[in-house]
């Protein structure tokens, strides 16, 4: 079992890939589908999602891995095939959202815990035998001049490893994703002030995945890159991300872990590949260093095929490219011209 775990893991973080991010709740995904004009159906949901999964040059290429919402996993394209058998077919590896998303936090006010360990064991063989080989858990930190507290940081850093624990004994790889987000109200805390609270993050996570005897070599740490607020006055190079971040991971993040997946976290697509860049062309790291990315990938897509089946071959060309600028992100050999190639 451990040694199928670790090699999981390491598949997932292999050289030039990542991990598509398709996991978005109906909920979250109806504000995508809003901003496109379109009705958020489950025809619609699965003909999207049908429209990433067939395009072979990214999910060939460039997609290790794909984090699929419930509803998904479930899924079949218009011919039949299964999501699951689309995944495998690209040589990736299909997995699920794990958690049931962000709650108040009773106590904090401000803060939200992520919830789902009640009948997390079930879902997990349910899930398991559909096929998913990964499972992730998202838990949210606020970040403000005065927030996250220490208790809602342990919160979620306990929940994070309590998931984990239960996934490794159940032969499934999880992704372990404490995010501290850009966006959070009012959004203006320095890079300094997000270095701080992501150290305190990550060195609370993995206390607790060590007090629930977590296999390190067998998970993925989806962290936040170290960013300064969307709106806060100074914003940051990627000289200057890169740097922030690999201190912060170099200091907290043990090296039996076998790759750190970042996710997006509301940059934009060039910035996500640009960051994402910067960190593997200046740095040598212990960990292979990639994306779990959603919007940073989807987005342009997402606008391109607008819900019209004409737009489907333009939509994966964007997809594809999205990709392909990421993989090479991962390999430190992106820059900026490559993106005239669309």
């Amino acid at each position: 079992m451990r040694k199928r775990i670790e090699e999981i893991a390491e598949t997932l973080v292999r050289s030039g890939q990542g991990i598509l991010a398709a996991d978005e709740s109906n909920n979250t995904i109806k504000k995508r589908f809003d901003s496109i004009g379109i009705e958020n159906t489950e025809y619609n949901r699965r003909s999207y999602r049908e429209l990433l999964f067939r395009t072979k040059g990214a999910m060939n290429d460039n997609i290790s891995g794909v984090i699929l919402f419930e509803e998904t996993l479930y899924q079949k394209a218009k011919d039949g095939t299964s999501f699951v058998d689309l995944i495998r077919e690209a040589n990736a590896i299909p997995g699920v959202k794990a958690d049931r998303g962000s709650f108040v936090l009773a106590g904090h006010p401000g803060e939200i815990v992520t919830e789902g360990l009640d009948g997390l064991r079930d879902r997990l063989i349910k899930y398991y035998e559909s096929g998913a080989q990964f499972a992730k858990w998202r838990a949210v930190i606020t970040i403000n001049d005065a927030l996250p507290s220490l208790s809602g940081i342990k919160a979620n850093a306990h929940a994070l490893a309590r998931y984990a624990s239960v996934c490794q004994d159940l032969g499934i790889v999880p992704i372990v994703e404490p995010e501290v987000k850009m966006d959070s109200e009012p959004a203006d805390h320095t890079i300094e002030r997000c270095e701080k609270v992501t150290s305190a993050v990550l060195k609370t996570v993995f206390d607790e995945l060590h007090d629930q005897q977590v296999l390190l070599e067998g998970i993925i740490l989806k962290p936040n890159m170290v960013l300064p607020g969307i709106k806060c006055c100074r914003q940051s190079t990627p000289d200057e991300v890169s740097a922030h971040t690999v201190r912060v991971l170099k200091r907290y993040v043990p090296s039996a872990v076998p790759g750190i997946a970042f996710l997006s976290g509301g940059q934009s697509d060039i910035q996500a590949t640009s960051n994402l860049a910067a960190i593997n062309a200046q740095y040598d790291m212990p960990w292979t260093v990639t994306y779990s990315y959603g919007r940073a990938l989807q987005a342009s897509c997402l606008k391109i095929w607008g819900g019209q089946i004409e737009n489907t071959l333009n939509a994966q060309k964007t997809f594809a490219h999205r990709a392909r600028m990421n993989g090479l992100a991962t390999l430190g050999k992106w820059d900026n011209s490559q993106e005239k190639s669309i």
